[in-house]
């Protein structure tokens, strides 16, 4: 992946809250170098995950504020974050959002810190390990991550699922001189010297509806998620761009003239360029079509004739014969599954 969303948007918040507080990028740099880190001035080129925690420990010690990491991590918001935000806000609930996370959060944050889901009576678990650095270094990553996972989960979900009976925060680590800021970070409880870092999370809050959820986009950001994910790049850019237009028109699709006609060109020019990145608009129509399919059928109680008609097949025997072409087993069969 060429550009890490994340990293962008924690470093404007940074260069921010350091300019209030009277830091300059300059100052910023001149402290990296002395410890040993070359950075710009933009310092969106402090790229190793070694580096990236030297640069949260550099900042903190310039303001001499202990809470900067809480405060970063409250404010660069989820649509900071590209396709996989857009995937976080179209997902049905906070479970599903999760699942992104756990999926995803590698490839788009490259992170020093890992996460694992546990399952338990009272829910679920959002377990976090930082892999690397000093202690203190540990813990303004953990800091910054716990702090963005509620900023965003409050985003998603709204103020009152912080305040949910259950939600709690276990830290693994001491309890610091500015434990204070803690309840303005999170307004939750938070336990220090646990044997794990977590995010507590009662059943009610994992089912909460996300407020933008929007099952057809979700599709899409997911699949480019999952692009991501295998390594593809974006260089693929008109067969991204006709699929984004053939998922938004779900229901009423687009044909190839009236794609042309949106990216402003031939429909011969349109299928050249597809067929340079090995792909034609047949292809990708079956492709969104498959997709949508497949979630319809396990995510919704949509009859066999009531997806065919919104996949745009005239007859139910012509989707029941597409289905069996593209995944070897019938509807019925896969919803079923």
């Amino acid at each position: 992946m060429k550009v890490d969303q994340a990293h962008h948007a924690f470093i404007v918040e940074l260069r921010h809250l350091l300019e209030e507080a009277g830091i300059s990028p300059a100052k910023l740099v001149a402290e990296l170098a002395r410890r040993g880190v070359v950075a710009s001035p933009a310092i969106q080129d402090v790229s190793s995950a070694a580096d990236r925690l030297i640069l949260l420990e550099a900042a903190v010690d310039l303001t001499q504020d202990s809470s900067l990491m809480l405060r970063v991590g409250q404010q660069f918001d989820i649509a900071s974050f590209g396709i996989f935000g857009f995937a976080l806000m179209s997902s049905a609930n906070q479970r599903e959002a999760l699942r992104l996370l756990l999926r995803y959060g590698q490839v788009f944050f490259q992170p020093s810190w890992t996460a694992h889901e546990h399952e338990h009576d009272r829910g679920l678990s959002l377990r976090a390990a930082v892999s690397i650095g000093t202690a203190a270094q540990q813990q303004l990553v953990t800091e910054l991550v716990f702090s963005n996972l509620i900023a965003v989960g409050r985003s998603l979900h709204g103020s009152t699922v912080g305040r949910a009976e259950g939600v709690e925060i276990q830290l693994s680590y001491p309890r610091p001189a500015h434990a204070a800021s803690y309840k303005d970070a999170f307004n939750i409880p938070v336990t220090f010297d646990c044997e794990f870092s977590q995010l507590i999370l009662p059943a009610q809050v994992l089912n909460t509806p996300v407020r933008t959820a929007n099952r057809t986009q979700h599709v899409l950001f997911q699949q480019q998620c999952e692009e991501r994910l295998r390594g593809l790049d974006s260089a693929l850019e008109t067969t991204a761009v006709v699929r984004q237009l053939l998922i938004e028109s779900a229901g009423h699709f687009l044909d190839i003239a009236q794609v042309a006609k949106r990216l402003h060109v031939s429909e011969r020019t349109l299928r050249r360029r597809l067929e340079a990145e090995s792909t034609s608009f047949r292809s990708a129509f079956d492709e969104i079509r498959d997709l949508l399919a497949r979630e319809y059928l396990a995510k919704t109680e949509l009859t066999i004739a009531d997806i065919a008609h919104l996949l745009d097949y005239s007859e139910t025997v012509s989707f029941r014969r597409a289905f069996v072409r593209w995944n070897g087993i019938t509807p019925n069969r896969y919803r079923q599954q």
